[in-house]
């Protein structure tokens, strides 16, 4: 009992970084020295008086102190990594060395640039000690890209223009600055076409990184399918960014994802295999034996070999978890200490996040230690195994183990599934048993051995081909995903805590009473508004326009948002994640306001995954996406419907609308609720049509919030347009530092100098508001903010990017 109250030790550290991950600003260092001092002197009684009652609970609050601290501390040194606010946007000729695995895409090449020097006007000036580096080809592909051969370990000057890190910040999107400032990159930067930018030599450093960078390429030159290149690529050296979207779609819908990288189950059977012969060949070397004995050593050798391993792959969290149970259960058989196989987990998770404490923020972290606590729980099951005899018992045995390990498996991480990415997998239980032998077994060994005897590679990827034609057959089924909206907090504690009940090795009576307890996540209540009024999401999708009207009983998005690059669209980064968070199952009207693509960019990704029931547009009737068999009806001034209550009318274009360019017919969209409170969509109008409207409907384009025309352009929002709308709150959708100087200050100082409370998404991140509600609405930048979020500084419009995507 006292051991197991001493094991709670960590659990207090973990605690004390769970709550500075929650802080919206870091402290100051006083009161870090002032935690960690008090923290110091708590743990330090607690070990002196342990046979004190409750010096074990002391012990706890100071390891919750001086987890606390370090993160602080931690966090405000990163911080201080900063980007100047000077030189962001600006050209700056850098030398430093590519750091890590060269990662190639059909727009061009990322890697990791490790800073030795910069230089900008002539002067020596400081940078983040690493930068995110993008080498573009152009956005035809006709620009100057990097040269093919971009290894690790090269050193260049580059002539590179900088930008702070700023990704889009939606509900339950992907947190693209949390990511960089996890990883030590306090600035991204594009390579800019120069004369300057020159290969100086190679570096000794980087030796992991280069020998990854050869094994992929060896991998890529014997296996020309690109998927399954892709695959082993990522068994092998753990490049997850080598496999495709659309296949990483195909795994997690199948509920396999885990294993097509690194995980903890790869790096535990290398590490036994590699003991194995560690083991054997000590037997051989009887000097050796004298000193060490037998077993130990091949304890120790397969531990070598699984961190080797683990480097080799990356160190992903999957990776350093099972290095550091490894380490934690070779050192204790090493002293002869015998601890429970959680607390030993429980050790190795401390471990992870003493090294990387915003790793407990990645759904990776959680999903890790969760599936091995539960593995462990489910040791019992192959006991009869061990007891069998005979080969036909032992198998059947297995089997009946395998069977049981893998259902505890699916039921105890579905609610972290639903948790984290809104779906769960109903094909995973049965894809899964495929699999996990085929990967584990059969496909990995083959490509970890292909690195010495490469024609292993095409045996490989014959068993990829099979194991990818059998998961897209069990993919096809229309129930192979179960999705559902983000539960609200109580619903998804009742969900962890219901699938806990159903895996622990507890009475059935208590097991059975986890499913009430599974359902509030499984089917969480919707948050749809009543009928009359109307909910108004405007995502944060960089430069262009997206922005969801809710009623009681149907969707409506008007634009999909802009194409990010080649490889990239605002319907598969933002909104597609975003509708899945809110629980859409069907978008019942796409309203695409002009064919500009910040606007349509999205709309083909949106389409493919969700069901569209109609269309409406300016698009000329030979466009694209309206061949995708979706019913359409041209925009036209007078069109008017009533969903749940709530009214909608177009207000533009008219018929014959006389026009130079698509922004002319842009669909111009008036929502109204049933106490009269109004949304003006604008499209990218200009001022004729601005003119036209206030003599058309003159006092009736009187809006509550009005979407600002052409995101802040100086082409529209004229005086005359914004007096007759007079909205409370205008919403500009914009990118951070937009290349087109959107939104210009005059035209943000017209609407604030009327008492115009102007909304930035660039500043806000998604907005959101429901009708009849403080028509302030939400930021999701305010509600949600962490101190590494970017703080925007005060000061004019850069005139280009210098990132060729605002959001990750």
């Amino acid at each position: 009992m006292q051991a197991a109250r001493w094991g709670l030790w960590p659990l207090g550290w973990i605690a004390g970084v769970s709550l500075q991950l929650q802080q919206a600003h870091t402290l100051a260092p006083a009161w870090q020295a002032a935690a960690a001092c008090a923290g110091l002197v708590a743990v330090t009684w607690a070990w002196r008086r342990a046979a004190r009652r409750f010096a074990w609970l002391l012990g706890v609050l100071g390891c919750a102190l001086l987890g606390w601290a370090s993160t602080d501390a931690r966090a405000v040194h990163r911080l201080a990594q900063a980007l100047p606010p000077a030189l962001e946007g600006q050209d700056v000729r850098v030398t430093g060395t590519v750091a890590s695995l060269p990662t190639e895409g059909a727009a061009g090449t990322r890697f990791v640039l490790e800073v030795e020097q910069a230089a900008w006007r002539g002067a020596v000036v400081a940078l983040p000690p690493a930068l995110a580096v993008g080498w573009y080809h152009g956005w035809d592909g006709d620009g100057t890209g990097p040269p093919a051969d971009l290894r690790a370990g090269q050193r260049w000057q580059l002539e590179v223009r900088l930008k702070a890190p700023h990704g889009t910040i939606n509900p339950h999107g992907f947190d693209l600055e949390l990511w960089m400032f996890e990883q030590g990159l306090r600035a991204s930067a594009s390579v800019r076409t120069s004369a300057a930018n020159r290969l100086l030599g190679e570096r000794s450093c980087c030796l992991v990184q280069r020998a990854r960078q050869s094994i992929r390429a060896a991998i890529e030159r014997r296996v020309p399918d690109r998927t399954v290149a892709g695959v082993l690529a990522a068994l092998v050296v753990g490049d997850q960014a080598a496999i495709d979207r659309e296949d990483w779609e195909l795994f997690r819908a199948t509920g396999v994802a885990h294993l097509m990288s690194i995980s903890g189950l790869h790096v535990t059977m290398f590490a036994w295999l590699a003991g194995g012969m560690a083991g054997w060949l000590w037997r051989r070397w009887p000097a050796a034996m004298h000193r060490v004995p037998a077993p130990l050593a091949a304890r120790w050798g397969g531990l070598a070999a699984a961190a080797g391993y683990a480097l080799l792959a990356g160190w992903g969290v999957p990776a350093q978890r099972t290095v550091w149970m490894i380490a934690a259960v070779v050192a204790l058989r090493t002293v002869g200490w015998q601890w429970p196989q959680l607390l030993v987990l429980l050790a190795a998770g401390t471990v992870v996040v003493v090294a990387d404490p915003w790793a407990m923020l990645q759904p990776g972290f959680w999903l890790s230690f969760v599936a091995v606590g539960m593995l462990v729980s489910s040791e019992a099951a192959w006991q009869p195994v061990l007891r069998a005899e005979g080969w036909r018992a032992r198998f059947a045995a297995t089997l009946r183990a395998g069977l049981r390990t893998q259902l505890v498996a699916s039921i105890g991480l579905t609610p972290l599934a639903m948790v984290f990415f809104q779906q769960v997998s109903i094909v995973g239980f049965l894809a899964n048993l495929v699999a996990i032998p085929l990967v584990t077994l059969v496909i990995t060994p083959l490509a970890m051995l292909g690195v010495l005897l490469p024609w292993l590679w095409s045996l490989g990827a014959a068993c990829v081909q099979g194991l990818m034609a059998a998961l897209g057959a069990m993919a096809m089924a229309p129930w192979a995903v179960w999705t559902a909206a983000a539960a609200p907090a109580w619903a998804a504690a009742a969900g962890l805590a219901g699938g806990a009940l159903l895996v622990l090795p507890l009475p059935w009576r208590l097991r059975l009473a986890g499913v009430p307890l599974l359902l509030p996540l499984l089917l969480p209540p919707p948050d749809h508004p009543v009928p009359g009024t109307y909910d108004v999401v405007a995502a944060d999708i960089g430069q262009g326009t997206a922005v969801l009207v809710r009623t009681a009983g149907h969707l409506l998005l008007y634009d999909a948002g802009p194409v990010y690059s080649l490889e990239a669209d605002a319907g598969h980064r933002v909104l597609l994640p975003l509708l899945r968070a809110r629980g859409e199952r069907q978008v019942d009207l796409l309203m695409l306001s002009h064919r500009d693509s910040d606007h349509t960019g999205g709309a083909a990704s949106v389409m493919a995954r969700l069901p569209v029931r109609s269309l409406a547009s300016s698009l000329e009737p030979q466009h694209p996406l309206l061949q995708r068999g979706v019913s359409h009806t041209p925009c036209r001034r007078g069109q008017r419907w009533e969903w749940d209550g709530v009214r909608f009318d177009v207000l533009h274009p008219s018929d014959g609308e006389p026009t130079s360019k698509a922004n002319h017919l842009s669909c111009v969209l008036k929502v109204t609720a049933v106490d009269g409170t109004t949304l003006l969509l604008t499209g990218d109008i200009e001022s004729p049509q601005e003119s036209a409207l206030v003599v058309r409907d003159g006092a009736a384009l009187a809006s509550d919030v009005l979407v600002v025309p052409h995101h802040g352009s100086r082409t529209s929002s004229t005086a005359g347009f914004i007096e007759a709308v007079h909205p409370r709150v205008a919403v500009v959708q914009a990118a951070y530092r937009s290349r087109y100087g959107h939104p210009a200050p005059d035209v943000v100082q017209r609407y604030e100098d009327r008492g115009i409370a102007v909304v930035r998404s660039d500043r806000c991140g998604a907005w959101l508001w429901r009708s009849g509600t403080d028509v302030g609405g939400v930021c999701a930048r305010l509600a949600m903010a962490r101190y590494w979020h970017h703080r925007l500084q005060s000061g004019p419009q850069a005139e280009e990017s210098p990132w060729p995507s605002t959001s990750r």
